[in-house]
Order: C-alpha cells, then structure tokens, then sequence
C-alpha cells in the first residue's frame, strides 16, 4: 500500500506540479512548503505521546529550522542559530523541504507512532518532487546544526525528557475509598485501574508521572535564561491553612461552578460575539468586548447561543482528544486558518506584501518560539510550586 501512495505521488507529482516562486517543488494546493511541513509536524504530535513541552520544543525547533534557510538566501537577513550564505544554483524551497525533513525525522524517529510519521516524511518529500535519498545539502546542513545545539538545552532529550521530582503526598488509589494528604497543598499522584492517554495509548504504570518538572531550565528563545528555573515567577497560589484559604476554597468552587455551565437542559443564553467577549487584560478573563470590528469601523452584531454549548465546546477542545495535535498544536491550527483567510499578507500588517512562503516561516518562528517560551515558564512555575 504504501508504494502504491508513493507511486500515485509521483505520478501526480510529474503531471501536475504545483510550482512556487519559480522553484520546481511541489508542495499542496494553494499551501507553501513550510505550511506543508508544519502540517506534517502536527500529524506526527496527534500520533506520538501528548507531552505539550516536548512538542512546543519540537514546532520551535522546526521553525528555526526553516526560518535559518529563508535567511541564508538573503544577505539582509539573519538566522536565529546559524547564518549559512546559499550558494549558487541552491534553490530556496528544496532547501527548506530538506532541513525540515531532517529535523522532523530525528526528533520523531523514536516517538510513539515514529515509523508512521517517518514515513509520513518520506511521502511528503516525494510528493514534492524530491528524493529522500538525495538531500539537499543546505537544508540538511542548517537542521544538524539546529538539532546539534538543542542536544544540551536542558529538556533531556537523551534522557527521553525525564527529569527527576520528589512527590510530597502518597499516591491517591481510585479504586480504594478515602484520601490521605500530607500536604493539601502539593500534587498527588492518581492511580488508576487502567491508564492510558487521551489518544489511547495504553501506560506502562497506571499511576500518574510529571511531565517535564525541570522544563523551567530549558534554554528559552526569547525569556531571560539566567530565570531558571522560574523564568517567570507568578507567586504562590492560594494555600489552605494560610491567610489565603478563602481564596482557595473560592478557586475550588470556581471549578465546581464551571463545570455546572457545561449542563445542556440549562436555558441560560450568552452573547459570545467579539463585542462582549475578549478584549482580556493579560493574564485575565475579565475582557468585556470590543466596540467596533478594527477592519469595518462598525460595532459587532450579537451572536447568541446557549451558554451550556458554548462552554462545553471550550470544554473539549481544550481537554484534548483522541486526535488532538496538544495545545501547542492548537495555536499552530488557529493561526493557519487565520493565515489562510487573509488576502493579504502583511508583516505585522505593515509594508508590501510578503509571499506565502515567507508569511509562514515568519509566522512559524515567532508563535514557535512563544509557545516554546510559554511552555518553559508554565512548567517552572508548576514545578515550583507544585
């Protein structure tokens, strides 16, 4: 089956080739080869084991990737880990397939689902014209370099990403009645009868591990590195048994309340258009709207819809199914189907208009590396204060 998809790729390919910028690379309908490549990446995420600090590292790091080939094709640009010059004759987009392929290819190899996903790499390389077997020497040179400098960046790739983390309270066994803390304050470990992930694979132990306790020391792209490992240091939550139990019997409540709005028989309605929701001071969910829409100058019409419907969708899309590309590969989602409604494309909104191509590996860098850093300061403030 899977020569008779690559024969079929080829053939199509041959007859049907979608060129871009002049380059004889094919890439999907309407898509740049960088687009092509992200979705490649969030295949493989759906497929592997749902680690979102692992799979921000690897969207970052693909990201980088091809942003230093776009870069080294044009003099005024820089890269962001390596600053190659293209030679002559190199064409830009192959360039890119290949330190793309590469990155992907390494970082999947061993993952959960890694042969379908490398395979997954070999077919899309060939559906663009491309031979696996004969990489493009630019490409492959900048995604060693890249991989090369991520090995010491703190996530303990080689370890599998497994940091250590002393647990203050016992496991909490589900199938046995009561609860035993020493401290209500800290995390407890669950364990279940039969573990297994959100997209069903089934765990060696069914008692809960930590995902990435020392992620607040991996080398960041954007955050103060000598942060480590609280780059950004939120304060402590509410604590029970302190000056704070209010809050923390407020914030328990809260979570009781929320889950009473995902009710389906409740007739509250809500008004979810842009003019009364958004509009959020950072860090808040406090926003009441915008007055007008920025692009037409005039106010928002209503949209009103059922409150429970409402929540419940913001319920499961964030709680991540069976087929979730994880919330880094939310956002990744979101900003290509904004991507792929603009006419336009602007960087920052502002100068000439940019090519697809160039929109995406800009895009990709900057989101990439914010989710990167996202990721890093989530995990070292989870990590210090548990």
């Amino acid at each position: 089956m899977k020569i008779l998809v690559i024969l079929l790729m080829v053939m199509g390919c041959a007859s049907s080739c979608s060129v871009l910028g002049g380059s004889d690379v094919c890439a999907p309908h309407g898509q740049s080869v960088a687009r092509a490549w992200n979705e490649a990446a969030l295949d493989a995420v759906r497929r592997d084991f749902p680690a979102p600090t692992v799979h921000a590292r690897n969207l970052f790091h693909l990201s980088v990737a091809m942003w230093d080939t776009w870069a080294a094709f044009d003099p005024d640009l820089n890269g962001y880990q390596v600053n190659p010059t293209a030679g002559q004759g190199v064409d830009r987009e192959t360039a890119i397939a290949f330190a793309a392929h590469t990155v992907l290819s390494d970082r999947y190899r061993l993952a959960v689902g890694g042969e379908e996903s490398v395979a997954a790499f070999d077919e899309l390389l060939t559906s663009m014209c491309l031979d696996p077997n004969e990489p493009e020497p630019l490409g492959v040179e900048v995604a060693n370099a890249v991989l090369d400098l991520a090995r010491g960046d703190g996530s303990l790739e080689s370890d599998r990403y497994v940091g250590p983390f002393e647990v203050a309270n016992p496991t909490l066994v589900l199938r046995e009645p009561g609860t035993t803390m020493a401290d209500p304050n800290r995390w407890q470990q669950l364990e279940f009868v039969l573990a297994q992930t959100q997209n069903g694979q089934f765990l060696e132990s069914n008692v809960q591990d930590y995902v990435g306790p020392h992620w607040g020391a991996v080398t960041p792209f954007a955050l103060d590195p000598q942060g480590a490992p609280l780059p950004i240091d939120p304060g402590p939550p509410p604590l029970y048994g302190t000056s704070s139990t209010g809050a923390f019997e407020r914030a328990a409540a809260d979570v009781v309340r929320a889950s009473s709005q995902l009710d389906p028989s409740d007739d509250e309605m809500l008004d979810i258009s842009p003019a009364r929701r958004g509009n959020n001071p950072l860090g808040e969910n406090s926003g009441t709207g915008y007055a007008v829409n920025p692009m037409t100058g005039e106010p928002y019409p209503s949209n009103v819809v059922a409150a429970g419907d409402y929540y419940r969708v913001i319920a499961e899309f964030w709680a991540d199914g069976p087929d979730s590309e994880t919330p880094p590969g939310h956002w990744n989602t979101l900003a290509n189907e904004v991507g792929d409604r603009l006419d336009e494309l602007r960087l920052a909104g502002q100068g000439n208009e940019v090519s697809r191509l160039e929109w995406d590996v800009s895009l990709y860098l900057a989101l990439n590396g914010a989710l990167h850093d996202a990721a890093i300061a989530a995990w070292g403030a989870k990590a210090a204060y548990d």
